[in-house]
């Protein structure tokens, strides 16, 4: 797997490229090797979970985070294309507050390392999109917590210009300045 690895506005968060071997029969590419994503993204981090999400056009998934047993994600779409969201809830950096988005499709395959201290959504731009995310950590539904989508301190640009379906209970997140943080 050659990977090519570049660093968001917020450094720590990464958008990572596969190499995509193609022909007339298809495409071929590594979606994951734990070797190379310690040796180019990052290192420390072995992933327990993974989640699949099928999701219709407009719904906004998001913005989750786990107060304690913080998870990093790696995200990857293998069906549609989505806008895919990160909002650094780390009190310590000097990006807190701030978030990154990157458009991640099956078709150019694209990643987005996500580490932990971060709240993270995304907008289905596609018909339907498919989304997976492998976590660092188990799922602990006591810990979950979720950050309002559409909070103007924060300001994401969704670009609804379809408008959106908040997925359920995510209309329910709190303020940026009520938010438990790291």
């Amino acid at each position: 797997m050659t990977i090519k690895v570049q660093h968001t506005q917020i450094r720590d968060v990464k958008l990572i490229e596969p190499h995509i071997i193609s022909d007339a029969r298809g495409a071929f590419f590594e979606s994951f090797d734990q070797s190379e994503f310690e040796e180019k993204v990052t290192r420390g981090y072995t992933f327990t979970q993974e989640y699949h999400t099928v999701s219709a056009r407009h719904v906004l998934c998001g913005l989750h985070y786990q107060i304690q047993r913080p998870q990093g994600k790696l995200i990857r779409v293998v069906s549609g294309e989505v806008l895919d969201v990160a909002v650094d809830l780390r009190r310590w950096s000097i990006t807190f507050g701030r978030w990154v988005s990157a458009q991640l499709s099956a078709a150019n395959c694209h990643q987005l390392w996500i580490p932990p201290g971060f709240a993270h959504g995304f907008l289905v731009l596609s018909e339907v999109a498919e989304v997976l995310c492998k976590a660092t950590e188990r799922r602990s539904p006591e810990h979950e917590r979720t950050l309002r989508w559409d909070d103007p301190d924060v300001n994401i640009a969704w670009n609804l210009d379809g408008g959106s379906i908040p997925a359920a209970g995510d209309a329910d997140g709190v303020s940026f300045s009520m938010a438990e943080v790291y």
